[in-house]
């Protein structure tokens, strides 16, 4: 499995996929990425994480994803100071927006002929419309999966948490969290239990790392100041490339859905919205990546 030349592998890899780095602009520094590769794509997929935005959360999904998906490879971009495997410059969410800017474009080089697909979960659903906004002639289709695109400050469940991200809880809570190392992997396990093995992995090595946390709760704040008025124009725009992914229930979007939905009309054949009622939640990628990748592979072969 090769790498593009716009990414430098690290040690731990699979025969599925390579975990690599992106190296951006100087003041942007790296971010971490998971590459699935194709000789010849006829597809190529950005993947935007939600917040904590570590791509390691979703390899079950893409994996699934590429496996189902006829000729298509993969790049999964964590966010600026989500990982300490690559040191960032910035981290708000504008540095997030300019960083996979960057990928995108690095991507339409390497791949001319290749129809590029967005897909953004969560916050990343946000960004991924800001990427279309910049990069409009560049994107063939946006897959919005549980989007959180209007009025983040109400969620969850219509209360405001922007007190919670506001400075210096963001410094102070990273702090803590080197009382962390000295918690043994087996107490982080029993409160999270119904957590596969490698995603707790993935939390543990979060929860340890204050840099990490400090860039998370740090865009949360973004998020929450940033994040406010429903974007109609750039939607109706661009309403035949957008596809959307909602739970009936979902406490981060909230009744924000009810928001972007009277926005549009689905039977007119504009922007696809797909509802699911079967338990999956928001964070789908601990527990329930099979659901979304069949969604997602439902769309990539109407392409």
């Amino acid at each position: 499995m090769e790498l593009p030349a716009f990414l430098q592998p690290q040690s731990s890899s699979s025969t599925d996929f390579i975990h690599s780095v992106f190296q951006h602009s100087k003041l942007l520094g790296s971010s971490k990425t998971i590459w699935w590769s194709n000789v010849n794509p006829t597809a190529v997929v950005l993947f935007i994480p939600g917040n904590p935005g570590l791509a390691e959360f979703y390899i079950p999904f893409l994996s699934e994803l590429y496996e189902h998906s006829s000729n298509i490879c993969i790049l999964a971009q964590s966010h600026l100071g989500h990982t300490e495997e690559a040191p960032a410059g910035e981290t708000s969410l504008l540095a997030q927006i300019d960083a996979k800017i960057e990928a995108l474009d690095a991507l339409k080089r390497t791949y001319p002929d290749a129809k590029i697909i967005v897909i953004g979960h969560s916050v990343g659903s946000y960004i991924a419309l800001q990427v279309l906004k910049s990069r409009p002639n560049e994107i063939d289709s946006l897959f919005l999966l549980f989007p959180t695109i209007t009025h983040i400050r109400d969620t969850p469940n219509g209360h405001s948490l922007s007190w919670a991200f506001h400075p210096p809880l963001p410094y102070i809570i990273s702090k803590l969290s080197l009382l962390l190392r000295l918690l043994p992997s087996m107490v982080i396990s029993n409160l999270f239990h119904e957590w596969p093995e490698p995603q707790l992995q993935v939390l543990c090595r979060l929860l340890r790392s204050p840099s990490s946390i400090h860039a998370c709760l740090s865009m949360a704040h973004d998020e929450m100041n940033t994040i406010r008025e429903l974007d109609v124009d750039l939607l109706e725009a661009h309403k035949h490339r957008i596809h959307m992914f909602f739970a009936e229930t979902d406490g981060w979007v909230g009744k924000n859905k009810d928001v972007i939905l009277r926005s549009f009309d689905p039977d007119r054949g504009a922007i696809k919205i797909v509802h699911r009622d079967h338990g999956v939640p928001h964070a789908f990628c601990i527990n329930h990546s099979q659901e979304l990748a069949d969604q997602c592979i439902r769309w990539l072969s109407e392409l």
